[in-house]
């Protein structure tokens, strides 16, 4: 799956605002580039910009922490200068873009500059679900600003940023374990084990590209949908491909990407956290033009079955596509959750309720298709039919059942020979594992052939592009963490 959906962009058009760095792609037209606190010295510097993406540029808030005095530490100032340009965000409905190398905050401005990193915090923590919020590392980003790449919507680092709460001197003074800065924090740490890093790429350059490849499928605010993709994709193309990548054997291994990209336009994907969980793909696309985000089961990793790192990730990106009005296109094939002491012991409970709450609260348009095996559990957290989801299909050739046929007659008929067994397995197999008893329950509305599965779902984005529900009042829910 690429990275980068490989779409044409225009070049920046003018330098940057008098005093101001630019970062690329992000380039001030005439009249344009307004400067936020613009005569406060600090290491922040603020102003309004212009970012070029496929439907032209979009203004956004532009942040810069700078490396080039005193490592990037911020002062008070600086924290009250991000506080502010959030504030501007906000009350402007404009995307937040931060471009961060900090070395934490400025020891010689002593308590005051903890406060002032906290505002930043604050403020950005309001911008959450209203504006989008991502954050560029390229370099360190170190203590308490460490924790504000936790906060935002998405997170890009280059391949030498660095970003941890607590450093090398600190975890060797405490633990006694020598470590260094890019084994504790690096980005290939970050991608892997931690899910901090949304997408990894080598260099600024890199960095650039993939924000705006991110901001081609999102709005510039919570209150508006996010804007149509052009595309010469027939929006009734077959998909025969994406039926023939399933093996005949219900344990065969394939990587769904295959099947993401057959549905997607032009087969352009951008997947987010590729390397932390595996095991579930998180990916923004589009159908017929409309953004998606696919979320889907990863049977090439952990036979596809839903963990805690994997739960996590999937709870944050249906949370994300649906403070931003981007519908969701589930995928499942899953034998459900991944069974162990460890996991259990570490709060799958929690974690995996984060999924299903994730799904529960989502009011944006859902349709999921069941490509092969839906199990247990893991049926019910992967957008079923009794979540609120809007349309559920599956492929004939899918088993949805509490449990597969081997797990069902051991538990049921553990005493019956393996003869037997063999024939139980039959039989339940031939009454239960088929989608057309859930479809005669009403768990399933249809059955349809892998073929026009790209057709089906665009129909029903359609359909549902005018999808509104009513929310009840309350302060906010009490999410699962």
């Amino acid at each position: 799956m690429a990275s980068l959906p490989p779409r044409t962009r225009p070049g920046p058009t003018t330098a940057a605002p008098s005093g101001a760095t630019p970062f690329g792609a992000f380039s001030p037209v005439e009249g344009r580039g307004v400067q936020i606190r613009a005569k406060v010295p600090g290491v922040v510097q603020a102003w309004i910009d212009e970012l070029d993406t496929v439907h032209g540029p979009r203004e956004v808030v532009m942040v810069k922490v700078g490396a080039n005095e005193k490592a990037g530490a911020l002062s008070p100032r600086d924290g009250e200068t991000i506080a502010e340009a959030a504030h501007v965000a906000l009350s402007q409905r404009l995307p937040v873009i931060v471009e961060m190398s900090s070395s934490g905050a400025d020891i010689g401005e002593g308590l005051a500059a903890l406060h002032g990193w906290g505002q930043a915090a604050k403020a950005l923590s309001a911008c959450s679900g209203v504006v989008p919020t991502v954050i560029v590392v390229d370099g360190p980003a170190v203590s308490g600003p460490a924790l504000l790449l936790g906060i935002a919507d998405h997170v890009v680092m280059t391949s030498e940023a660095y970003a941890f709460v607590s450093g090398p001197h600190m975890v060797r003074e405490f633990t006694g374990v020598p470590i260094e800065k890019v084994d504790l924090g690096g980005s290939g740490s970050h991608a892997r084990n931690t899910g901090v890093a949304t997408v990894v790429v080598d260099d600024s350059d890199a960095a650039r590209a993939a924000v705006a490849a991110l901001f081609d499928f999102l709005p510039s605010h919570n209150d508006e949908l996010p804007p149509r993709i052009p595309t010469d994709d027939p929006a009734d193309r077959p998909v025969p491909e994406a039926g023939e990548v399933i093996p005949a054997t219900p344990t065969g291994s394939y990587d769904v990407r295959t099947v993401i990209r057959s549905l997607a336009d032009e087969g352009e994907v951008l997947e987010t956290r590729a390397s932390w969980a595996p095991n579930l793909v998180t990916a923004f696309g589009s159908i017929d033009g409309r953004p998606v985000g696919f979320v889907a089961n990863q049977p090439c990793a952990l036979a596809g079955t839903l963990d805690i790192p994997a739960s996590q990730k999937g709870a944050r990106f249906v949370a994300f596509c649906d403070a931003f009005n981007i519908p969701l296109v589930t995928l499942i094939d899953t034998p459900g959750f991944y069974p162990g002491k460890d996991l259990e012991w570490r709060g799958m409970i929690r974690h995996g309720a984060q999924m299903a709450f994730a799904y529960a609260r989502a009011t944006v348009p859902r349709v999921n298709v069941t490509l092969r095996k839906s199990y247990g559990g893991a049926y019910i957290v992967m957008d079923s039919k009794r979540m609120g989801n809007d349309l559920a299909l599956a492929w004939p050739s899918s088993e949805i059942a509490v449990m597969g046929a081997k797990g069902a007659v051991e538990i049921l008929h553990r005493r019956s020979t393996p003869e037997e067994r063999a024939d139980l397995e039959q039989a339940y197999e031939a009454r239960l594992l088929n989608p057309y008893i859930a479809a005669e329950r009403g768990f399933i509305d249809a059955v349809i052939d892998p073929a026009d599965t790209r057709r089906e779902l665009a129909a029903a984005l359609a359909v549902l592009e005018d999808k509104r529900e009513h929310l009840q009042p309350r302060n906010h829910d009490n999410t699962p963490l």
